[in-house]
This record gives structure tokens, C-alpha cells and sequence, in this order.
């Protein structure tokens, strides 16, 4: 196959040529931008000389419309008029940003800032969560990729609730993300003297993946209440970890919280649930595109603490891209991503 990706010079975009680059369908990568035109790649990057040693090219419709994929790794409000026109002429296309994701417009434009897509391209588009949306990823026209924080909180909180094993009507969530989360673009939020040594909570009640969240509870386990979320900024680079609160329905055990995670997943190559754990974290998952899952029930407060780690370039954005693909074509969906984690 060949593939496209606009927004390459991101970390998104230089993850999916990382993961692509071994993808035993790919024989061809393009790189194409609105802004460096011409630079070539690895002078960019350097660690890919001699592996991408080509130019950036120009987001021209006539070449993209000539390829199989195309990934689109750009900020949130691009393709909302980058992408329709590709719709339906040829390649699939699958939206890494967050243009797409929501289906009512006025959250879109209320929670993001933004002009939000037209409502006919909103209706085509397909949630890429693929434990949940296997059936409809393949015979999508294009996908909207979910958001980083999105994938952890939901696959460790739908099967729970679900079966109506938790409470979701007072279900707080308490997520915390590496730099990278924040793109590569020169921030006073992202300086090294800001982070370094630092350890913050930003966009209180205010996170453009709440209303995500809520339409995916909504939508995969008619789960339509409100939910408390809060993000925070670790002074690492990359990974997730999503620590959910709720109390357990009708005396749940433990046993029953965990036994229904292993069967929601018992098929899901990529979500390890974890037990008789002492620790969890972001290390064991890191480069990789696996989200693993450990549950607590607290006896003395009727309360499970349900947590899920990834890592956020992985299964949190390109990683779970290329999952998509694969499923797209009706390939194994571990193809070209079943790498461990790079834990040092």
C-alpha cells in the first residue's frame, strides 16, 4: 500500500513513519506539508537520515486522491476543511485531530473554539475505538481517531459500566499525560523551565475530551451522565495514566470488576488486564500500543479505583491509527505494531 501522512513533522506524524516504516503491506510513505515544502525530512529529524531522506511535499488534492491511506496528524481545526474533499475519491483517511469526533457541532465549536465540520461529514465519520467499533471501523469511509485521554478512560471504564457493575453517575476521573501530549510546537506551558521539577493540573472542568468521553459512555454503554475529569502535566515525555473513582453497584466484588474486563477482552490483542499487581506504570507500555488495566475495590468505602496506563503517541494516537488501517483492509489488526515496550 501506499500511504500519506499531512502533518508529518509532528510527533504524531513521526510515530506513524516509526510504526509504518515495518509494516509489511507499506511500500510507500509520503510526507507532505503546509508549511516546510521542500525541506527534506531527515535533515529535520536526523535519526531517520538514510531511512526518509525526502522533501516534504505540498498538500495537493490530484497526488493525495493517487494513494491507499492517508493519515492526517495535524491540529485540531485543519481538517475540518482539509479532509471533505477527500471523502468518498479514493484513499481512506483517518483523522488523528478531534474535528471529527464529536457528532453534535455546537460541542465542538463550544469545547474546542473552533468552526466545527458540516454536519453531513460528521454523520459519515466513524469512531475509531476499535475493542468497541470493530464492525463499523470496517466499513467506514473515513475514521476520526479518538484522543489520548479518550482511549485510556474508555477502555477501562465501558465494560464496567456496561454490565452496571459501577455508578457512573458520580465517576470521577483523574488523568495525568507526558509533554509530548502538547505537540512539538514551543510553548510557555512546555518550557523546560516550566515542567522540569514541576507538577501541574491545566483546563479544570474545561478539557476538550470531556464531551468525548461522555458521548462514547453515552453511546457504547448508555451511560449518559456527566463526569468529573481532570488532566495533569507530568515532567515526562510521553505516557498516560488514567486513575477513575467509583462506587460499586449491589455489593460488586473485585473478582466480578476484573472477571468482566477479561472477558470484554479476552480478543483484544492490545488490552492487558492486570491482577495481583504491587505497582502500575506508564514504563510498561511505553513506545508500544497496549493499555493495560488494573482494578482495586476498596472494602471499606464501596469504591473501585480502576486504572489504565498507555502511551499516548501509541495506542493514544498513531498506533491505534495504524490498528485502524489494518482493520480497514481486513488485515490481522496487530500487523506492523505488535512491538514490546521499550521499558528503559
Amino acid at each position: 500500500m501506499k500511504v500519506g501522512i499531512i502533518g508529518a513533522s509532528g510527533y504524531g506524524g513521526l510515530e506513524l513513519i516509526r510504526l509504518l516504516h515495518n509494516h509489511p503491506e507499506i511500500e510507500q510513505i509520503d510526507l507532505f506539508t503546509s508549511s516546510e515544502v521542500g525541506t527534506v525530512f531527515s535533515e529535520k529529524y536526523p535519526h531517520l537520515v538514510t531511512i526518509h531522506d525526502q522533501p516534504m511535499q505540498a498538500i495537493e488534492q490530484e497526488h493525495i486522491r493517487q494513494l491507499d491511506t492517508v493519515f492526517f496528524s495535524t491540529p485540531a481545526g485543519v481538517t475540518t476543511s482539509l479532509l471533505p474533499p477527500l471523502v468518498g475519491v479514493g484513499p481512506k483517511l483517518i483523522d488523528l485531530a478531534g474535528d471529527f469526533r464529536l457528532k453534535d457541532p455546537s460541542l465542538y465549536e463550544e469545547w474546542y473554539q473552533k468552526d466545527a465540520p458540516e454536519m453531513k461529514f460528521l454523520e459519515k465519520s466513524v469512531y475509531g475505538l476499535p475493542e468497541w467499533n470493530k464492525e463499523q471501523i470496517k466499513e467506514a469511509e473515513f475514521i476520526a481517531n479518538p484522543g489520548c485521554y479518550p482511549t485510556a478512560v474508555l477502555l477501562s471504564l465501558l465494560p464496567l459500566l456496561k454490565n452496571e457493575l459501577i455508578d457512573g453517575s458520580q465517576l470521577v476521573i483523574d488523568a495525568k499525560s507526558g509533554v509530548s501530549g502538547a505537540g512539538n510546537k514551543p510553548s510557555a506551558v512546555t518550557h523546560f523551565s516550566e515542567t522540569n521539577e514541576n507538577f501541574s493540573i491545566y483546563k479544570l472542568h474545561q478539557h476538550q475530551h470531556i464531551p468525548e468521553i461522555e458521548q462514547a459512555m453515552n453511546l457504547f454503554a448508555n451511560q449518559p451522565e456527566p463526569i468529573t475529569f481532570t488532566t495533569h502535566l507530568v515532567p515526562m515525555t510521553r505516557g498516560i495514566m488514567a486513575t477513575s473513582y467509583a462506587k460499586v453497584n449491589k455489593q460488586v466484588t473485585e473478582k466480578q470488576l476484573l472477571d468482566c474486563l477479561r472477558e470484554t477482552y479476552k480478543e483484544s490483542p492490545f488490552v492487558r488486564v492486570l491482577t495481583d499487581i504491587q505497582k502500575i506504570g506508564t514504563k510498561q507500555v511505553y513506545g508500544s500500543n497496549y493499555c493495560d488495566i488494573h482494578v482495586k475495590v476498596d472494602p471499606r468505602t464501596n469504591r473501585a479505583t480502576i486504572v489504565a496506563v498507555i502511551d499516548n503517541l501509541v495506542k493514544g494516537a498513531s498506533g491505534q491509527a495504524i490498528q485502524n488501517m489494518n482493520i480497514l483492509y481486513g488485515l490481522d489488526e496487530t500487523t506492523g505494531i505488535d512491538n514490546i515496550p521499550s521499558f528503559i
